[in-house]
């Protein structure tokens, strides 16, 4: 047992369960914000949620957050909680900035006041380097966000910033590049590609309907990002990282490899839509991780391929399973 205890906003989402899972196998005791819903949404924990310790609280509400901390006491938070959705910041701007901007704040002045002593990680992203300065990105890279959702983030990124140097906090964040799984939200490009494909391939779909298919991404499995984030509190001094594969891929690559892996041909059914494009596109990212690599001894192991390919499989299991159909020979399988 490490004998140690962490508390995970988001533990419900993709990347905190995955990172549950992790602290629960080095011993933690593992303690996650929830926020009070009538529709409870547990899913991607529900395999160990007898292991966890949960609490209600909320980004939005100072008080709710200290009362969570107090009644946890870690050792570790981290902070992956978020309005996460880019296409929603613009639709919701003021509530993305209160949630992912300044949610930030209000976790660090509650450390601040009730242990300084906390060790925090804050979930940073790629998309705040927007229309890149540099190819490929790296910790020094300028960032020029291009969305609501970009300058939300790079908020709570300089606020771990300043709350690490103003107050000598262990604070700080991780510049993830995009990172999927079989567990990641249908509203994101890839698993809505993956999942389409299958739903296509058993015959409950006719049509993939996507925005700008030229954007390339850096896109990593989330299960091994997970890793990185704990190394970084792991480490004698609270330094930022970037954290992604240094690989580039389209959108159009990635639904030709789901296409591909089930035996069928995406020109017979993708369809562009310019209603999915973004007000303010970003058209590259790639990471340069070789920072992470030297100083926390992290890398990327999954390839783009090998992804893709576990999600296109994963939803084929599950529509399978939801609609009692079969597909026989499903490519690769």
């Amino acid at each position: 047992m490490s004998g140690k205890s962490a508390l995970i906003t988001g533990i419900t989402g993709q990347d905190g369960s995955y990172l549950a899972e992790l602290l629960l196998e080095k011993g933690y005791e593992v303690h996650g914000v929830v926020r009070r819903s009538s529709t409870e949404t547990f899913e991607r924990i529900a395999h160990i949620h007898d292991a966890l310790h949960l609490h209600q609280a909320d980004l939005l509400d100072q008080v709710s957050l200290e009362t969570a901390i107090r009644d946890s006491q870690p050792s570790e938070i981290y902070n992956l909680a978020a309005q996460s959705f880019v296409p929603t910041s613009w639709v919701q701007p003021s509530l993305t900035g209160e949630y992912t901007g300044l949610g930030v704040t209000r976790m660090l002045d509650a450390i601040r006041t009730i242990d300084p002593a906390i060790r925090f990680y804050q979930a940073s992203s790629s998309e705040m380097f927007g229309r890149v300065r540099e190819v490929p990105q790296s910790e020094t890279t300028e960032f020029y966000p291009r969305s609501p959702y970009a300058v939300a983030k790079l908020y709570g990124h300089w606020i771990t910033v300043n709350y690490r140097e103003s107050y000598d906090l262990f604070a700080v964040s991780g510049i993830l590049f995009n990172h999927e799984s079989p567990r990641r939200g249908r509203e994101f490009v890839t698993r809505k590609i993956t999942e389409t494909v299958a739903r296509i391939k058993l015959g409950l779909d006719d049509e993939l309907r996507l925005g700008n298919v030229e954007a390339k991404r850096d896109w990593g499995y989330a299960a091994e990002y997970v890793d990185a984030m704990w190394r970084m509190l792991q480490a004698d001094e609270p330094i930022d990282y970037v954290i992604g594969t240094g690989v580039q891929n389209s959108v159009r690559e990635c639904y030709e490899l789901a296409f591909s892996h089930v035996g069928l041909d995406p020109e017979d059914f993708v369809k562009t839509d310019k209603a999915l494009q973004r007000p303010a596109e970003v058209d590259t990212l790639l990471a340069d991780a070789s920072k992470a690599e030297r100083d926390l001894g992290w890398r990327a192991e999954t390839s783009f391929e090998q992804l893709i390919r576990l999600m296109v499989d994963s939803d084929l299991e599950a529509q399978e399973r939801a609609h009692g159909v079969r597909v026989g020979g499903a490519g690769s399988r």
